[in-house]
C-alpha cells in the first residue's frame, strides 16, 4: 500500500492465480457493460520495490515479466468470457512474447520535443524486430510544456505511417487537433484523412503481421542487404511498400533520402521517380514529409471517413505504381467483418489477388482474382476504381475481360483511371 499520483493505491500480485481471477472479474464487469478496449498502464510496475515477494519471488527477479503476465490476464479472460472478441490491449510494458496476447506497447510519457520525436523510429524499429509490431508513441509527446506547432504537425505526419494513430499528452499543451491555430489544424487534417484512406492497405498489413510475423515498420536493411545500412534510423519501411523518411528537426528545408538498391522510389506527392542505391536531397515544406512507394506496388484506399464506424470497402481504389523497369508484380487485399475473433482461421475472410505483368511490345496487364471464400456481412460486389501511375502516355485502349472500356488519363500526373464492378469473377485490365 503506497501512495501515488492517483491517491492512495495497491499493488497486485498478478502472478498469483486468486489475484488474477479477481482482477479479471473487475474487467469482466466492464467489459459486459460495453467497454471496447483496455489500457494497462504503469504497468512495470513503476513503483515496484526490489525487497517485494511475489508468489513466484522477489521482485527484482520477476519485474519484467509483470505487465507480460497482465496482458495475459486480460487476453486469457476475453477467450474465455468473450471467445469471439477481439481484445484492445494497450500496455506500456511487456516482455518476449507479449504479442501473442495482442499487445499494443507504446514509447511511454515521451518527451515533447524534437529529440523526443527523433529517438520514435529507432525505438519503433527495435520493437518490430523483437515481433511487437503495433508499437507506437504519444503523437505530439507527452511530458513538458513545450509548445511548437511545427512539433506537434511533424510528428501527426509521422503518425500517419506508424502501426497506431494516437494523440495523448499531458499539462497546457494540447493533444487534440482542434485545439490548435488554422494552419495547423488544416494540415493534419489532411493527414488523418490519409490514415482514413490507407485503412485497406494498413488492414490487409495487420492480417500479414498476424499470419506471417511481418513487421508494419521495417529497417531499410529489410530489403537491401548493406552492413552500412544497420544503424539507419532517420527513414523505414512502412509496410513494404512505403519509404518513410520522417522530419525531426526543426526548420528544415531539405531531407536526405537513401532509396533502396533493386527498386524505383515514386514520390508519393509530386510522382518523381527515384533510382535504388541512390541518395538525394529532398526539399521539405511544413505540409508534408517525404512519402515515397516502391516501384510495382499495388495501394488499396477508400475514400476517407469520420470514423472506423463509416468504414467500408464497397468503393475501392486500388493505387499501382507502374514502371517500365517493373516486368510483374503481385500483391493483395485482405478483409473480414472487423471484429470477429480468429475470422481468418475460420475461413470468415475474403481476399483480392492482385498481379501485373509488362512487355514493351505486350503492354500492361494487371489480374484481380477475388476469393470465393464467404462470410456474414461480406459484400456481394465492389466498384473498383484502378488508377495506374506512371502512365507516361495516353493508352491507345483498355480493355476489361476483353472489351474495351472508358477510360481517363491525366497527363500531368501520368495517371490512367478506370472504374469496373468486381464480383467473385476474376477480372483482367490490358492496357494497350
Amino acid at each position: 500500500v503506497y501512495d501515488f499520483y492517483f491517491g492512495k493505491t495497491t499493488l497486485l500480485d498478478i502472478f498469483k492465480p486468486e489475484a488474477q481471477n479477481w482482477f479479471w472479474d473487475i474487467y469482466k464487469k466492464h467489459t459486459e457493460t460495453g467497454v471496447g478496449g483496455w489500457w494497462g498502464d504503469l504497468g512495470e510496475p513503476e513503483v515496484h520495490p526490489d525487497d517485494l515477494i511475489h508468489i513466484n519471488g522477489k521482485a527484482k527477479d520477476v519485474h519484467n515479466l509483470y505487465g507480460h503476465e497482465w496482458s495475459k490476464t486480460v487476453f486469457e479472460g476475453f477467450e474465455k468470457d468473450f471467445p469471439t472478441t477481439r481484445p484492445v490491449i494497450l500496455m506500456r510494458s511487456g516482455f518476449v512474447g507479449s504479442q501473442r496476447y495482442g499487445l499494443l506497447p507504446w514509447s511511454g510519457d515521451v518527451n515533447r520535443s524534437w529529440g523526443g520525436l527523433k529517438s520514435q523510429v529507432e525505438i519503433l524499429l527495435t520493437m518490430s524486430l523483437q515481433g511487437l509490431s503495433y508499437m507506437h508513441s504519444d503523437l505530439g509527446g507527452f511530458a513538458g510544456s513545450y509548445k511548437d506547432a511545427e512539433l506537434y504537425t511533424r510528428w501527426l505526419q509521422y503518425g500517419v505511417f506508424q502501426p497506431i494513430y494516437r494523440t495523448h499528452g499531458q499539462e497546457s499543451v494540447p493533444a487534440e487537433p482542434i485545439f490548435w491555430d488554422k494552419k495547423t489544424k488544416n494540415i493534419v487534417r489532411k493527414h488523418i484523412k490519409l490514415r482514413y484512406q490507407l485503412m485497406p492497405y494498413l488492414y490487409t498489413a495487420s492480417f500479414m503481421n498476424y499470419r506471417f510475423g511481418t513487421p508494419m515498420m521495417a529497417p531499410v536493411f529489410f530489403i537491401d542487404d548493406d552492413p552500412n545500412l544497420f544503424d539507419n534510423t532517420s527513414e523505414y519501411l512502412w509496410c513494404n511498400d512505403f519509404l518513410i523518411a520522417p522530419v525531426v528537426e526543426k526548420g528544415a528545408k531539405t531531407q536526405t533520402v537513401y532509396f533502396p538498391k533493386g527498386y524505383q522510389w515514386v514520390d508519393y506527392w509530386t510522382e518523381k521517380v527515384y533510382e535504388g542505391g541512390s541518395t538525394a536531397t529532398i526539399p521539405v515544406t511544413i505540409d508534408h514529409i517525404p512519402v515515397f512507394v516502391k516501384a510495382g506496388s499495388f495501394i488499396p484506399m477508400v475514400e476517407a471517413v469520420q470514423s472506423m464506424k463509416d468504414y467500408s470497402t464497397k468503393t475501392l481504389a486500388i493505387h499501382y505504381y507502374h514502371n517500365k523497369s517493373v516486368s510483374g508484380n503481385i500483391g493483395f487485399f485482405y478483409d473480414d467483418d472487423g471484429y470477429s475473433k480468429s475470422a481468418y482461421d475460420k475461413g470468415q475472410y475474403e481476399t483480392i489477388e492482385f498481379e501485373s505483368k509488362y512487355t514493351k511490345a505486350a503492354g500492361l496487364t494487371i489480374d484481380l482474382k477475388p476469393s470465393t471464400n464467404q462470410y456474414e456481412g461480406q459484400l456481394a460486389e465492389r466498384t473498383i476504381n484502378l488508377i495506374i501511375h506512371g502512365m507516361d502516355k495516353n493508352p491507345n485502349s483498355v480493355l476489361v475481360n476483353g472489351t474495351k472500356q472508358k477510360f481517363d488519363w491525366k497527363n500531368e500526373n501520368k495517371q490512367v483511371r478506370i472504374s469496373f464492378v468486381l464480383k467473385k469473377e476474376q477480372v483482367k485490365i490490358k492496357i494497350l
